[in-house]
């Protein structure tokens, strides 16, 4: 069985697919196909009857329009992914979507599609396995012991994000991060020599990656040495740069645009099964080249032998192999519950009027020794977001340290934690000023998209940062991330409501969490036991004179204070108010109608929102006969104690608002 016929059976099932659903790009795969066929059946370690064996080495698509090579790839070497799946790509429901979905697909380790955002993933792998391996394996015993492989399209080498994790990857010294260039010149638009022409070696090279130059992407034996080359090479990541043809087999589109995201055509299919010498009908592959394909076997044998590495591990080492099987299931200490119990106890019986993100930075002082699975890290803002809290190290200088330093790369960072996320061991944590997620929005949307657990620490959350001006100053940031399904946000009023939001965050595995934090002092809120531990449904009644209210002012964050002073006065004039505190909105909508009803009672129409972010927001909890005291346009330069009272954030402001809504 010649290399080339395994890799014509990619070709084959990628321009089928494509043709069968009309939709798709069939030129990478069939580009690509030499490439994958010898990493897959010569290097990659991966167990097809168990997906999820934890030492399997990890491959990501970047250039995830590519799905059909991976699809491929996965039902060639036994996954559960039968031809029908194949059959049905694109389609509803199917588990072949238009690009990778984690979730979707057996096998599958990332969503990728929007480009090099797989490539910043797999960086965040390469770094989950190197710090793993250097805080768990000992002398004789490498229980972690994988690779990271990254397959990459112009696309993702054009996309700025690939420079952001790239020079953090060569900066670290990622030795076993493996990347592949697919240097095929052609993108959606024609032959990319009229908008790209970096020298992408040079580039690499700059990084402190090790680049092996000019492989022909067609010969086996060159990508063999290749990555034999690549492997010897333990303190820089590699980049190897293939040479492939776009299409190849195809007579007529191989080389040119028209292979890229469109079917080839019936006519063209056929040419190029003629071409390609592959004389089988649409979706037929031989026994022999599934048997010379299959992966399972050799795969249960890796596994099995990891097993048994394993076992010797626990034999010499029972308590960190009874850690790492804890964080590798994703399971919390035994007495998580009882220390964030007791810090959250505490924080509330010792009042302090202290910046959020100051009261974050404690509550990771009190939190962080329970959990070594924290790996932290800020864009160039750690003494602002206060993210380095005392047990933190850096990976830079200790490879079984717990915090990195992301420097200016917000959108990297992001999509970096992502796939640390994903690769298993750890929860990441990441950070910046809340006017910064729009430089990562792509990522932080990924990581909902994805459930990825991750939290994002966003601190300077409004106008209250102050002189940097409207530049830094977040308005419509809260409302955004507050919009995008399956994230979670919190804003929180003081040091109580911080620490009861990063134990949600910790707690809420099947996505991401963002924690805005303020920059200005927050005074504490009084509040019962009962009090307490309700904020940890999102949104809690923190002020009320009991019965049915008048009047409901609800207020999130730095915006609290002035909204209870508010109240106090209104309730010296005899009306019936109630203050809701809502720290996470969505939180609080998840909770079961009758305890919403039970804050929020919807026979109550005079309602004020309070909250330094863009004023539209408010509406589904005020409805049209309410009030918002919000943003409506972008902040200023001054102190902050300017910057609210001109933008209305006053009580007078609150009590003017409030009995407009009364007098109706």
């Amino acid at each position: 069985m010649s290399r080339r016929e395994l890799a014509n059976a990619i070709r084959a099932l990628s321009m089928d697919a494509v043709q069968k659903a009309n939709s798709g790009h069939p030129g990478a795969p069939m580009g690509m196909a030499d490439i994958a066929e010898v990493l897959w059946n010569d290097f990659l370690k991966h167990n097809p009857n168990d997906p999820h064996w934890f030492d399997r080495d990890r491959f990501i698509l970047s250039n995830g329009h590519a799905s059909m090579l991976l699809y491929s790839l996965l039902h060639l070497s036994g996954y559960d992914l039968p031809v029908s799946e194949l059959k049905n790509f694109r389609q509803l429901h199917s588990r072949t979507p238009g690009h990778p979905e984690i979730g979707y697909t057996p096998g599958v380790e990332t969503t990728t599609g929007p480009l090099g955002q797989g490539l910043a993933n797999a960086v965040g792998m390469a770094i989950a396995e190197r710090t793993l391996a250097a805080q768990f394996n000992q002398p004789g015993h490498d229980v972690v012991d994988h690779y990271t492989w990254v397959f990459m399209g112009d696309g993702c080498l054009m996309e700025g994000i690939s420079h952001e994790a790239c020079s953090l990857a060569g900066t670290l010294g990622l030795g076993k991060l493996i990347g592949f260039y697919d240097h095929n010149g052609i993108s959606i638009d024609g032959e990319t020599k009229g908008w790209f022409t970096d020298d992408t070696a040079r580039r690499f090279e700059a990084y402190h990656w090790h680049v092996i130059h000019d492989i022909d992407g067609h010969d086996p034996q060159a990508v063999k040495q290749a990555i034999e080359e690549a492997q010897r090479v333990t303190d820089k990541p590699s980049l190897i740069m293939c040479r492939t043809i776009i299409g190849f087999g195809s007579p007529n589109k191989a080389g040119k645009e028209e292979a890229h995201g469109a079917a080839l055509g019936e006519e063209e299919v056929a040419l190029a099964r003629q071409q390609l010498g592959w004389k089988y009908p649409p979706f037929e592959i031989p026994k022999e080249i599934y048997s010379a394909w299959d992966a399972r076997d050799k795969g249960q044998k890796a596994q099995h032998s990891w097993n048994e590495k394993f076992a010797a591990y626990q034999k010499a080492h029972p308590q960190l192999a009874a850690e790492f099987g804890r964080r590798m299931r994703g399971e919390l200490p035994a007495d998580w519950q009882q220390v964030t119990h007791d810090w959250i106890a505490k924080m509330q019986s010792e009042p302090a009027k202290i910046a959020t993100r100051k009261a974050s930075q404690n509550t990771l002082n009190a939190y962080g020794p329970d959990l070594p699975e924290l790996l932290g890290g800020s864009a160039d803002l750690a003494p602002s977001n206060l993210t380095i809290w005392k047990g933190s190290r850096s990976l830079k200088e200790d490879h079984a340290g717990n915090y990195l330093h992301y420097g200016v790369r917000e959108f990297g960072m992001t999509a970096i934690a992502n796939g640390i996320a994903h690769h298993g061991g750890f929860i990441p944590y990441t950070a910046t000023f809340l006017m910064f997620v729009e430089y990562a929005r792509n990522a932080a949307r990924m990581a909902a998209l994805m459930k990825a657990h991750q939290i994002m620490v966003y601190t300077h959350d409004s106008i209250g940062l102050g002189e940097d001006g409207p530049t830094h100053q977040a308005v419509e940031q809260l409302a955004s991330l507050r919009l995008t399904p399956n994230f979670s946000t919190w804003r929180p009023c003081d040091q109580v409501e911080t620490a009861v939001a990063w134990k949600a965050a910790v707690e809420r595995s099947h996505g991401p969490t963002a924690l805005i934090l303020s920059r200005q002092n927050l005074l504490q809120m009084a509040r019962s036991t009962e009090q307490v531990q309700a904020i940890a449904r999102g949104g809690y009644v923190l002020k009320d004179a009991g019965g049915k209210p008048d009047l409901i002012l609800i207020a999130t964050g730095s915006e609290v204070e002035i909204t209870v002073q508010a109240a106090e006065t209104l309730r010296a004039e005899g009306v019936n108010v109630r203050v809701v505190s809502l720290p996470s909105t969505d939180v609080f909508d998840a909770q079961d109608e009758q305890y919403r009803e039970s804050v929020l009672p919807s026979g109550v129409t005079a309602r004020v929102a309070v909250e330094a972010g863009i004023a539209d927001y408010w509406y589904k909890y005020v409805g049209l006969k309410g009030a918002i005291v919000g943003m409506r346009q972008y902040g200023e330069s001054a102190p902050a104690d300017k910057l609210f009272p001109h933008f209305g954030f006053t009580v007078d402001n609150v009590l003017a608002q409030a009995r407009k809504v009364l007098n109706g």
